[in-house]
C-alpha cells in the first residue's frame, strides 16, 4: 500500500504552476494536428501493421450518443432519442470495422476492447449484442481479451449488466461525478445516492472483475463538506478503482458549458484542496495513488502493475496490458498505429459519408518524430513511475531535463544519482511538471482535447 500525506499548499505554488499545466478554463483552442495525413496514409500504416503479426493490438470503440447533455461534458457526443439512428450508426461502424480488419489482419489476438462515448450503455440490449458480435466477427476476440465499458448509472439495469457480463465484459466504469444534489442540479446530471448504490451492488453481485467510479472535482456548488460526503460514500462501497478528474471548462468547443455559472466554481486554491482531500481519503483507506488522478485497491491490476514497474498509459488511460497498436473505431475515435496518432472524423455525417464511399474515415493524424517519441516516453515515465532517468534525456531533452530539475528548489522533484524523482509535494503538480516535455500533445485527457472544432 502506498499512502500520501498532502504537502503544504501555498498560494504561490498554485499561482505559479497551475496556470500553465492545468487549464481550468480554456480561452484558446488547442493546437491541431496537420491535415496532411489521409485515409491512404492510414491504409498504408494498417498494411504495415499487418506485416508484423506478432505485435499486439487493442481496440477503442466510440459510441457518440447520449440521452441528454451533461453541462460539464467535453466529449464528442450527440443527443438523440432515435433508436433507428443508433442502428444506422452500427451499420456504418460494421463497414468501418470490415475495412480496418481487412487491412490490419484481423486474425491476431486482441488484447483489449474498450467502449466509451458518449454513453455506450445507451444502446439497447439487442444493439449491445449486435456490437459485440460485430467485433467478434471482424477481429479475433479471445477469452483472455480484456473487455471494458463506460456506463451511465441512469441507463443501467440488472438485465443489462447480466447481458454485458455474458457478452464477455469483465471491467465496468460508472460515471458518478458527485453525489450532492445541489452539485448535480448545477451540472444537469441527477442521479441519487440510492441509484449509485443499487447499480454498484448489482454489478458486484453479477461478478464483474473490476468496477470503477469516475469523480470530478472543481464543479459548481462543490465544497469541501459536500465533496467529503461523496468521498465517504464511495469509500463505503469500495470500488476497485476511482478516477478523480478536474473539471475542464472549454466553452469554445462546448458552448453548453456556458450554462454553468462560472461564479459558482471553486477557485484554484479550493480545487487543489478538493483534490488533496481525495488523495488523503483514498490513500488512508488503503488505495494506491496511480500516477495523475487514479486510485486503485492493492489487488487491482493497475496497482500491481505500478508496483512491478510495468504500468503504462495510452490515449484512453492507464493500463497494465499495453499493446503495440491501438485502433480507433467509430466517429471521433482515436488511436495510434506505428507511431502515428490518428483520429476519425468526429462529425457523424462526415464520418458516415466517408465510410459509405469506401474510405477509412480519418480526419487527421500526426506521425511522431524521434523527438516526439522521446518526449512522449519521458512524460509516460513521469506519470507512471514518478521519475525521469538521465538516459531518457540523452542529449535531445537536456533543456527540458534542466527545467524539470529546477523544481527541486520548490521541493517538487529531487535529484538522485540516476535521475530525477517526483516528491510527495510534486505529485500534486505532476501535470505541470510534465509540461516541460509537452511540446503540443495534450496527453492526459485525449477524449476531451480531441474535439471536433479543434
Amino acid at each position: 500500500m502506498s499512502t500520501a500525506t498532502p504537502a503544504e499548499i501555498t498560494p504561490d505554488y498554485v499561482q505559479r504552476l497551475t496556470g500553465r499545466g492545468r487549464r481550468f478554463e480554456s480561452t484558446v483552442r488547442s493546437p491541431c494536428w496537420g491535415g496532411e495525413y489521409s485515409a491512404e496514409d492510414y491504409a498504408q500504416d494498417l498494411a504495415a501493421v499487418a506485416q508484423r503479426p506478432s505485435e499486439t493490438l487493442s481496440l477503442y470503440v466510440h459510441i457518440p450518443f447520449c440521452a441528454g447533455r451533461c453541462l460539464y461534458c467535453g466529449c464528442n457526443t450527440t443527443v438523440t432519442h432515435d433508436s433507428e439512428r443508433m442502428d444506422a450508426y452500427l451499420d456504418t461502424l460494421d463497414r468501418e470495422m470490415a475495412m480496418v480488419a481487412e487491412r490490419i489482419n484481423g486474425d491476431r489476438d486482441v488484447l483489449q476492447v474498450h467502449l466509451a462515448g458518449g454513453t455506450p450503455n445507451y444502446l439497447s440490449e439487442a444493439q449491445l449484442t449486435r456490437l459485440t458480435e460485430m467485433l467478434e466477427r471482424r477481429f479475433h476476440i479471445v477469452p483472455d481479451t480484456e473487455c471494458s465499458m463506460e456506463c451511465d448509472p441512469r441507463r443501467t439495469s440488472a438485465g443489462q449488466l447480466e447481458l454485458l457480463h455474458a457478452l464477455g465484459f469483465r471491467s465496468i466504469g460508472f460515471g458518478v461525478q458527485d453525489l450532492d444534489p445541489d452539485v448535480q442540479r448545477a451540472i444537469g446530471r441527477i442521479q441519487s445516492e440510492e441509484l449509485i448504490r443499487d447499480v454498484y451492488w448489482m454489478a458486484r453481485d453479477i461478478g464483474f472483475d473490476s468496477i470503477g467510479f469516475d469523480l470530478i472535482y472543481g464543479l459548481p456548488q462543490q465544497s469541501a463538506a459536500t465533496f467529503e460526503r461523496t468521498l465517504d460514500t464511495v469509500l463505503e462501497l469500495a470500488p476497485d478503482r476511482v478516477a478523480c478528474f478536474g473539471y475542464a471548462r472549454k466553452t469554445l468547443d462546448g458552448p453548453h458549458q456556458h450554462a454553468i455559472d462560472v461564479h459558482e466554481l471553486p477557485d484554484n486554491a479550493e480545487r487543489e484542496r478538493l483534490f488533496r482531500a481525495a488523495v488523503a481519503a483514498f490513500t488512508q483507506a488503503g488505495y494506491t495513488w496511480i500516477g495523475l488522478d487514479t486510485f486503485a485497491l492493492e489487488t487491482d491490476d493497475l496497482a500491481l502493475a505500478q508496483a512491478e514497474g510495468r504500468l503504462h498509459r495510452n490515449c484512453i488511460g492507464y493500463t497494465a496490458t499495453p499493446s503495440a497498436h491501438l485502433a480507433g473505431l467509430g466517429a471521433g475515435a482515436i488511436g495510434e498505429l506505428r507511431g502515428t496518432c490518428v483520429q476519425n472524423q468526429p462529425d457523424l455525417q462526415t464520418w458516415q459519408q466517408e465510410v459509405d464511399a469506401g474510405r477509412i474515415p480519418v480526419d487527421r493524424g500526426h506521425k511522431l518524430s524521434d523527438l516526439d517519441r522521446r518526449r512522449r516516453d519521458a512524460i509516460s515515465h513521469l506519470i507512471c513511475n514518478l521519475e525521469l532517468p538521465h538516459e531518457m534525456a540523452d542529449g535531445c531533452l537536456d533543456d527540458e531535463y534542466r527545467r524539470l530539475a529546477a523544481y527541486a528548489g520548490d521541493g517538487l522533484v529531487e535529484a538522485l544519482p540516476h535521475g530525477l524523482r517526483v516528491t510527495e509535494a510534486g505529485r500534486f503538480f505532476l501535470r505541470e511538471l510534465c509540461t516541460e516535455h509537452d511540446a503540443y500533445f495534450h496527453w492526459d485527457r485525449a477524449r476531451w482535447h480531441f474535439s471536433p472544432s479543434e
